[in-house]
């Protein structure tokens, strides 16, 4: 209980732990980025990890001159790459398996079933669009390699979707997050990037099972 209260502070204050860190560890805050965006988007365990909040704190906090911008986009594009293609390949050996599992403590079924409605709608672009939806981020190229989604076709979607996301909402805090009226509302732009992309993924994955054969 103490782990999942934890997690869901860091979630939510995540400014915070990862400003303590940068003042404590100074540049071992690279290797924590790359651990949590890797973990993230690798593991279909992990889909409640913040992501696209972390990516925007990352980015204020290089703006404030506490890390280095050039240095923690490097890091943060090859963790979210390599992620999904961890997660690619897991979803690949595991194959058309994952269709009978129900939920368990480490699997995520409604996560799954989300993620794969979204993916018949949209397809291979699935993978772009995902990158701003949490779970579905996680869950997106689990179902490409379930569905058995070319690894080439697969690795350009997936590096096109990891620049769009890291370079947008690492810029985005880079450029705006030090503003005063930002750094007041910081605790409502948070929410905002948990909840509205996660409503955006629920509505979009509803319409796609209602239109699915």
């Amino acid at each position: 209980m103490e782990t999942i209260t934890f997690l869901i502070d860091f979630v939510l204050h995540v400014d915070r732990y990862i400003g303590a860190f940068v003042q404590s560890h100074g540049t071992w805050v690279y290797a924590l980025l790359f651990a949590i965006v890797f973990v993230e988007t690798g593991v279909v365990v992990m889909p409640f990890l913040p992501g696209d909040s972390l990516l925007f704190i990352t980015g204020a906090l290089c703006g404030a001159g506490l890390m280095n911008l050039s240095a923690a986009m490097g890091v943060l594009l090859a963790a979210a790459i390599l992620g999904d293609q961890c997660n690619f390949w897991i979803g690949g050996r595991l194959g058309s398996r994952v269709f009978a599992w129900e939920n368990a403590r480490w699997f995520n079924r409604s996560a799954f079933d989300q993620a794969h409605a979204f993916y018949q709608r949209h397809g291979p672009i699935t993978l772009v669009l995902a990158r701003f939806m949490p779970f579905v981020r996680t869950f997106a190229p689990f179902v490409a390699g379930v569905a058995a989604m070319d690894r080439a076709r697969f690795s350009m979607f997936n590096v096109v979707g990891a620049l769009i996301w890291v370079l947008g909402l690492c810029g985005a805090g880079y450029l705006f997050g030090n503003l005063e009226w930002v750094r007041k509302n910081l605790q409502i732009i948070i929410w905002g990037l948990i909840v509205v992309p996660g409503l955006v993924a629920i509505v979009g994955s509803y319409r796609a099972s209602r239109t699915a054969p």
